[in-house]
């Protein structure tokens, strides 16, 4: 008897390898992805704008950093001497209008750096609901507590999302033909909008995704959403929010992305990987025993074996700084 309904992921026809190159950006839940894709040894840049739910703000940030534009001036907003920008995310800010855009402008043009020689673009896409700026119609990415009553709320059709998407893909094969972009739509629920809003504001993303897939060749969906709200249809996968996956389901959901887009190679490796792991975290009631010694002495030899593959140098330094010297 099955009492649960596993979602079949489709083939992927394009795979993630031990050398790739990734750059997640969107919602929460890309930084979820990105975290697990560092811990398991990839390159990625993770979220370099901040948490960022719509996409035609996400849209807009890549093609910016693409085409390397400087910061809108005009979306700049100061408060109590903090300067903030309505594109970016509120972990970004600065004592004076100057010092923050000199931080935007680097990060745009890290992205950039980053993107032409990136493997593989991360999309998670959080919520159809935008806020536009009554005063000139710009749609913001973050609204930093700015009161309501400056912003005009709207739910972007399917059509839009595609002509913005469509826009930000050319820009991006200008620079980088050979990349693949995977699609999500995130599994967290946006209930500030109502649950109402957000099952239309899903359902517009997930049409949104599904034609994308169908109209190009190198974009694929990876089906977070569905994973979550009908595999794994409990309120014991949700943090105490109950709005947000707990630590097992993002887990798990992730696991299910590696089955998909993980060659059998680094599948092997992180198996491998796994247990290097666990015994750099083993913690040992003596430390000073030769026993223990000699086992930190085995750890060295296997990262130095992998240093040649990926970058471990901050694991040697660990395992170095437990050794006795004599």
């Amino acid at each position: 008897m099955e009492f649960r309904t596993e979602i079949e992921v489709s083939p992927a026809r394009f795979k993630i390898s031990t050398d790739s190159k990734i750059m997640t950006v969107g919602s929460c839940f890309s930084e979820v992805i990105g975290v697990q894709l560092t811990d398991n040894k990839i390159q990625c840049l993770c979220n370099p704008y901040g948490t960022v739910f719509n996409p035609s703000s996400i849209f807009k940030l890549i093609s910016h950093s693409l085409q390397n534009q400087p910061v809108f001036k005009h979306l700049f907003l100061e408060n109590n001497g903090i300067w903030q920008h309505y594109d970016f995310h509120s972990k970004f800010y600065g004592n004076s209008k100057e010092e923050l855009e000199r931080k935007l402008n680097t990060t745009h043009k890290n992205v950039n750096q980053f993107l032409r020689k990136a493997n593989f673009l991360v999309i998670t896409l959080g919520s159809s609901i935008v806020h536009q700026l009554r005063e000139n119609r710009q749609v913001v990415s973050n609204c930093h507590k700015t009161p309501a009553t400056s912003f005009k709320k709207e739910i972007l059709s399917v059509q839009e999302i595609l002509l913005r998407f469509r826009l930000m893909y050319d820009a991006l094969k200008m620079q980088n033909n050979k990349i693949k972009i995977l699609l999500t739509v995130s599994p967290v629920r946006h209930t500030r909008e109502t649950l109402q809003l957000n099952s239309v504001s899903k359902s517009i993303l997930r049409t949104a995704c599904y034609h994308l897939e169908q109209d190009f060749d190198d974009v694929h969906y990876f089906p977070s959403y569905e994973i979550m709200m009908d595999d794994l249809r409990d309120y014991r996968f949700y943090a105490t929010d109950m709005i947000h996956p707990n630590e097992q389901a993002e887990q798990y959901i992730f696991e299910k992305f590696a089955q998909t887009y993980y060659t059998d190679e680094l599948m092997i490796f992180l198996k491998e990987w796994n247990k290097i792991k666990m015994s750099i975290n083993h913690r040992p009631i003596q430390s000073d025993t030769p026993a223990h010694q000699n086992f930190l002495v085995n750890l060295l030899e296997k990262l130095d074996v992998l240093s040649k593959k990926i970058d471990v140098s901050n694991e040697i330094e660990i395992v170095r700084s437990q050794l006795i010297t004599a």
